[in-house]
């Protein structure tokens, strides 16, 4: 068990100039302001019984003397360090200290006592996610993914809910049943394992079924090797949606998948044609404003659009959409590997 103690710095009012915003105030043990970073956060973090010390800082953006005029930002670390015992802690994990142990349990509301306790779980989603509403557990698609710390208490083995996850079981004609995650909540919000759990869930949920969609799509008439170096067209979107009932914006990105498992790499014509096409993809936000946004949604996936959407420089773009594409080659070309050993 630790303490934690965050100072969160954000700059407030009129922006006179373009560094405003990587400064912010703080007090006599930092000389009453930092400059150089944006959306600075300090964590300090104390154990409960010895008071160890976990020492770090988190930032949206910092100054560096290449891009800003030879300016260098506040050594804030430094400072700190000063002003605390030494032997201090910078990996959390360290600081955490022993190896935790969590397990992950599925169940339904049928489970005899599960109806009362989930009662009183599920009032952690009022506080934790927007516009969140309680379900209808007597609808017996819903599952339900709870994640326990197991530890010991004097010889005692002990089980403090980690997290939960509620799944809906949706029907796919024509007899089928498609999974999906409607909530996800973890107690430890702050905790790396937890955090890289949820994560992990989401992104193994989107590769199987990036996977999945791909091996039956890449069956079809319309996703064969020609009329995939041809582009994507209304084709795709009719017999894929017909035959698969796939929603459109999984239909492209399935496509750009296939598309990347034929084009020859080494080919530099047409290596190139494929990116300036996910690129271009990519792109759509920085083309539209705000009345488009939801043409936006239908286009980008959730974490594509939010990054987008962020205020950035032409050349930030540029970084931007490369990196991008990077990634998302990266994703596509574990699904192709899988793909191929299918």
């Amino acid at each position: 068990m630790h303490r934690e103690v965050i100072c969160t710095c954000a700059h407030q009012g009129i922006v006179p100039n373009s560094f405003e915003d990587y400064k912010c105030d703080a007090n006599e043990v930092l000389k009453e302001s930092i400059f150089g970073y944006k959306n600075l956060e300090i964590q300090m973090y104390y154990t409960a019984a010895r008071l160890n010390t976990y020492l770090n800082i988190r930032y949206k953006d910092k100054v560096s003397p290449e891009k800003h005029e030879g300016l260098k930002p506040d050594d804030v670390i430094g400072s700190l360090a000063k002003e605390i015992p030494p032997g201090y802690y910078s990996n959390i994990d360290d600081f955490n200290g022993e190896k935790r142990e969590f397990e992950i349990y599925k169940t339904d509301i049928e489970c005899p006592g599960f109806r009362e306790y989930h009662q009183r779980l599920q009032t952690f989603v009022l506080f934790f996610i927007d516009a969140a509403s309680f379900i209808d557990v007597d609808d017996d698609r819903w599952s339900f993914y709870l994640l326990f710390e197991k530890y010991k208490s004097a010889g005692n083995t002990m089980y403090a809910i980690g997290g939960y996850m509620t799944v809906y079981n949706y029907y796919a004609y024509p007899s089928r049943h498609r999974p999906r995650i409607r909530a996800m909540e973890h107690s430890y919000s702050r905790h790396s394992t937890t955090v890289a759990m949820a994560t992990q869930t989401y992104l193994t949920s989107q590769r199987l079924r990036d996977f999945v969609d791909a091996r039956n799509c890449q069956k079809l008439k319309s996703f064969q090797p020609d009329k995939l170096k041809a582009g994507f067209d209304e084709d795709m979107v009719r017999e894929a949606r017909s035959k698969l009932k796939l929603n459109r914006r999984q239909i492209k990105r399935v496509y750009e998948i296939l598309r990347l498992k034929v084009t020859n790499v080494n080919k530099k014509e047409e290596y190139t044609q494929y990116r300036l096409e996910i690129k271009r993809r990519l792109n759509i936000p920085f083309q539209k404003n705000g009345r488009d946004f939801e043409k936006l949604e239908k286009a980008l996936m959730p974490d594509e659009l939010s990054a987008t959407l962020s205020c950035m420089t032409l050349q930030q773009r540029h970084q931007y959409l490369q990196k991008a594409f990077e990634e998302l080659e990266e994703v596509y070309r574990h699904v192709i590997n899988r793909l191929d050993m299918a």
